[in-house]
């Protein structure tokens, strides 16, 4: 991203997106009997970053959601969110890199969320037995997966406009 005194403000707006749709999550995932399953709202943000400005942008909100979660939740909590995070958004970026759909890569974004937290659970518990809980994840990763993906599908040509507007003001500062 070419702009530079806009870009903490709009990284600010985008963390507090994010944090707004986990909020949002939050209320609907009382309603999903399974343990560990959320809807990944606040992904489309990342997506959005690794679409419109670019994979420094994307880890830079994976940190900081992680960092959110290490305030509001402890260690654990982070440490699961950043592995998470930081899995799905080099996956995400590699499956952009090589011209995959975008429904795809967030299908294949959730899977590799829920992945990466298995592997940080796994080295927490120091115990393998974690995996044996994949199937439900990926099942559910995939679903979710197409959820945000058809979300992000739907939003993204708004998403386009606000993303050209701002770096065309941040050319004119």
């Amino acid at each position: 991203m070419k702009y530079h005194g806009s870009k903490v403000a709009w990284m600010g707006l985008l963390f507090a997106l994010s944090l707004v749709l986990s909020f949002v999550e939050s209320v609907f995932s009382g309603w999903i009997p399974i343990p560990g399953i959320k809807l990944g709202l606040s992904n489309i943000v990342v997506m959005y970053c690794l679409f419109f400005l670019g994979k420094k942008e994307a880890y830079e909100l994976a940190g900081l959601k992680a960092f959110f979660v290490f305030l509001t939740r402890g260690p654990v909590g982070a440490a699961m969110s950043l592995c998470g995070g930081l899995v799905s958004v080099t996956v995400m970026l590699c499956l952009i890199r090589i011209g995959c759909s975008p429904l795809f890569i967030s299908i294949c974004g959730g899977l590799s969320h829920n992945i990466g937290q298995l592997f940080a659970a796994s080295l927490l518990l120091k115990s393998n037995a974690v995996f044996y809980y994949f199937p439900v994840l990926a099942v559910a990763g995939m679903g979710m997966g197409v959820f945000t993906g058809t979300t992000m599908r739907l939003l993204r040509p708004y998403l386009q406009k606000i993303s050209q507007s701002c770096i065309e003001e941040a050319k004119r500062e």
